[in-house]
């Protein structure tokens, strides 16, 4: 078996792979196969000789099993669920397990989850707020393992297949809504700034207050985590200030919830003293009291989507051009906002 990847002029076997790694062929293919039983040197040294050389396993002849990976660089939420369902209901449909696994809030996976993808061979990987270093797309494009980004982390390049939502229309329309009810001292609590959403999240409000005329205060623009915790810290912060703000976009649903819970500490009543806006729309804005208005993201339509990609580009000899997708988002208004003093 002599699967081959052609770059420029220069074709790599197996076999020639093994001869520069002074090593023989069944050792290579121990590494592609993520077989433990490799001494860390020789990994190391196969390694780098497969992605110098661009070796990639031809997908017909690359064994499979009947699973997809999904990686969460944090799995602890209703958001979470949402994704996941979404995931289930395509593996479902096509035979296929799902395998979780969880990065530790880290924006990569570690090494060690790389070789376990690569010993387990699913159908394909998503990545949910989370990337690959160079070193681990490597390994996944030398076994024919696809990925797929689901919401990057940051900008996952033009040859990365992704899947995500328009956060900037998202934050323009929570914040537009809160100008035409006639707020002009809107506060915002954003999700991490190393994140792309977030960032795209808080754009969209200021572009949603400039195109007002409404001045654009940075004291009142904080940054959260998108857990409820940060939600109810920095409202409580925000909400203590002599010159609060009338209204609170939030970067989520979660911090949304902490800010309600910030408000009732100080006795403000929603929407009377406080409108609140979030993002997602997770099953838990519609019970809330007052129910939420939010942005809503299609959690389990991305996560669908991404699961049919990666999917797609494992049925492929040759993977498409990669292509960045974005899903609308909508503003869905429940009771949690009204005129300022309403």
């Amino acid at each position: 078996m002599k699967p081959t990847k052609t770059v420029g002029t220069q074709t790599a076997t197996l076999a020639e792979i093994a001869r520069a790694a002074g090593v023989s062929a069944p050792t290579v293919s121990k590494v592609l196969n993520g077989r433990a039983d490799v001494a860390p040197s020789t990994r190391t040294r196969v390694e780098e000789l497969l992605r110098t050389h661009g070796y990639r396993r031809r997908r017909a002849e690359a064994t499979r099993s009947p699973l997809i990976d999904l990686v969460f660089h944090e799995l602890e939420s209703a958001w979470a669920m949402e994704v996941i369902r979404g995931v289930e209901n395509v593996a479902r449909d096509a035979g296929l397990s799902v395998v979780l696994s969880e990065s530790a809030g880290r924006l990569t996976p570690g090494r060690t989850w790389a070789d376990q993808v690569a010993a387990r061979r699913p159908h394909g990987v998503i990545l949910v707020l989370s990337g690959l270093d160079e070193s681990q797309r490597a390994l996944l494009t030398s076994r024919s393992i696809p990925f797929v980004v689901m919401d990057p982390a940051g900008d996952p390049g033009t040859d990365v297949p992704s899947i995500g939502a328009t956060n900037w229309q998202g934050g323009l329309a929570a914040t537009r809504h809160l100008v035409e009810l006639g707020h002009t001292r809107i506060g915002a609590i954003s999700g991490p700034s190393r994140m792309m959403c977030s960032r795209a999240r808080v754009d969209g409000y200021r572009a949603a207050l400039e195109t007002a005329g409404v001045p654009v205060d940075p004291s009142l623009i904080v940054t959260g985590d998108f857990h409820h915790e940060a939600g109810y810290r920095l409202g409580l912060a925000l909400l203590r200030r002599e010159d609060r703000p009338t209204a609170v976009f939030a970067g989520n649903d979660l911090q949304a919830l902490g800010l309600y819970e910030a408000a009732r500490e100080l006795g403000l009543r929603i929407p009377e003293d406080l409108s609140v806006v979030g993002f997602d729309d997770l099953p838990v804005a519609r019970w809330v009291g007052p129910p939420l208005t939010t942005v809503r993201q299609p959690l389990t339509e991305m996560a669908e989507a991404a699961a049919k990609l990666v999917l797609d580009l494992g049925r492929e000899e040759e993977s498409p051009v990669a292509t960045r997708v974005e899903l609308a988002t909508s503003l869905v208004v429940r009771s949690s906002t009204a005129a300022p003093g309403a």
